[in-house]
């Protein structure tokens, strides 16, 4: 499912349900030492299919540690990212020389609980998924969408992003923009003002991408990051 909404250049790999073969090495044993069974278990297949992952750009058995922020820490010239709801996970990488981030979310395609979308959205999102089709778990969505966006904005700055802090708009061909409401970002590789992504659902399930190439961002290539003047 999950390697529908990702570009040929970022590998992945999913499991549905369990996967009796997925083992932590000791190297991610400790944040997980004190977890309830189904926690560690997810964390574990989680790993596991990190690992796979890894594997297709020819990293063997390499530890995926968690940072202070519970990210998952990749190998030095990799980007990724990893998801699990119930009955699923998956991961996502590729080579920091062609991508900048990668973020990805998996969930459930049902409804959100009462009262979550007023506070994940703002009034004019929550307006504008009135508007869409009927017969899509739209609430749902953009959640998953916003997770996605934060878990690619995080690597680039090392900051938070609180869910008003970016406004998503679906589009048609299962595509979302995700405009920036807090001040852009200056990159080495230019101005991040927002981000696009893509969605689909699947057998009761649901996962959004987001992929930021280094030509993506606003001034690539431009001095000082200003647009060329006309003749």
């Amino acid at each position: 499912m999950i390697e529908r909404i990702l570009p040929e250049e970022v590998v992945s790999s999913e499991t549905f349900g369990d996967d009796p073969r997925a083992r932590l090495l000791p190297q991610e044993e400790r944040f997980v030492a004190r977890a309830v069974h189904s926690r560690r278990r997810e964390f574990t297949v989680a790993r596991h299919c990190a690992r796979r992952a890894l594997a297709r750009l020819g990293y063997d058995e390499v530890p995926v540690p968690q940072g202070e922020s519970r990210q998952p820490v990749w190998p030095a010239g990799v980007v990724g990212s990893i998801t699990h709801c119930t009955g699923y996970c998956a991961a996502a990488v590729t080579s920091s020389a062609d991508v900048l981030t990668v973020g990805i979310d998996a969930e459930s395609d049902a409804p959100l609980p009462t009262g979550v979308l007023d506070q994940v959205s703002t009034e004019e999102e929550r307006r504008l998924l009135e508007q869409l089709p009927d017969g899509d778990n739209w609430d749902r969505l953009l959640f998953s969408a916003k997770e996605s966006v934060y878990k690619a904005w995080f690597p680039l700055t090392g900051r938070w992003l609180g869910f008003t802090d970016a406004f998503v708009r679906f589009e048609r061909g299962g595509r979302f923009r995700a405009e920036l409401t807090v001040p852009p970002v200056e990159l080495p590789a230019g101005t991040l003002t927002g981000f696009t992504g893509h969605f689909v659902t699947s057998a009761g399930l649901m996962a959004t991408s987001v992929v930021v190439r280094p030509g993506d961002l606003r001034g690539r290539n431009r001095p000082n990051g200003k647009e060329p003047t006309r003749p």
